[in-house]
């Protein structure tokens, strides 16, 4: 320590004496810069820079060498494992499309009236597989058929339909379903028959009478209101054993009366 304090203060001598030498001209001015010593703090300092600027060079060229390691080699680790790659959890899936394990596509028909059956749409999506068990009716709650849904067997099926559709004017239109709109719909498959206008009097035998003459389910009578004009309108329901069975009833006892009201009968698709 006591030898650097020595040649410090021998360096700032020196430098005290240049300092004060006259230069005659620019060009002995840098001639007496270029032979100006280096003191030992400068020259430390340039060490210091110089050890610092070498250690920061070596850190970028480690990580430059590590992004440029071969995709292979990072993915080892991950190729060798023994467990199941998982999907990814954010993979969009259209339940509509395709309803997993089945392939069977839904949709929603739009534009069917009361005298739509479910033979015409079978018939008018030829080239679809579909039979009469792949529509239902959808009625709200006055029996007034408000769609039809249809099972697909396929996409290309779904597809098919819709090219069907557009070939032959538009007179429905065909829209995106699910499973969970078709499930809770009830199929009556033709074997049931509307009974409107019943007096509100009517009893479940006044029904019976009525019907007399055709084969029918008695305990499957359900009688129900629901909302008229002026008057809210009571109405029934009865399964017959039959779709032969149900139109004759509808031949034989549409427009006839029950306790001097006429009554109007619809068979339910």
């Amino acid at each position: 320590q006591q030898q650097l304090s020595l040649a410090y203060s021998v360096v700032c001598r020196r430098s005290f004496h240049y300092s004060s030498f006259d230069c005659h001209s620019a060009a002995q001015s840098r001639a007496c810069t270029r032979s100006f010593p280096k003191t030992f703090p400068e020259k430390m300092s340039k060490l210091r820079l110089f050890a610092t600027a070498l250690g920061s060079r070596l850190t970028v060229r480690t990580v430059r060498e590590n992004h440029g390691i071969p995709l292979l080699l990072r993915e080892l680790p991950r190729w060798f494992s023994t467990e199941a790659e998982q999907p990814p959890q954010d993979s969009a899936v259209d339940s509509f499309l395709q309803t997993p394990g089945t392939g069977l596509v839904y949709g929603r028909l739009i534009g069917v009236t009361r005298h739509t059956l479910k033979t015409d749409i079978v018939n008018m999506l030829e080239g679809c597989k579909l039979t009469l068990d792949d529509v239902k009716v959808d009625y709200n709650r006055s029996f007034t058929p408000v769609g039809m849904m249809v099972q697909f067997p396929s996409r290309n099926a779904f597809d098919q339909a819709i090219r069907v559709i557009g070939k032959k004017g538009r007179l429905y239109k065909l829209e995106r379903a699910d499973r969970s709109q078709w499930d809770p719909l009830i199929p009556y498959n033709g074997k049931a028959v509307l009974l409107q206008g019943i007096p509100r009097n009517a009893l479940p035998e006044d029904v019976e009478r009525f019907l007399t003459g055709c084969e029918y389910d008695a305990s499957s009578i359900d009688m129900f209101l629901r909302a008229g004009f002026p008057d809210p309108i009571r109405m029934a329901t009865v399964k017959f054993p039959s779709q032969t069975e149900a139109m004759n009833a509808f031949i034989k006892k549409n427009r006839s009366f029950c306790l001097n009201n006429q009554i109007l009968l619809r068979v339910l698709q």
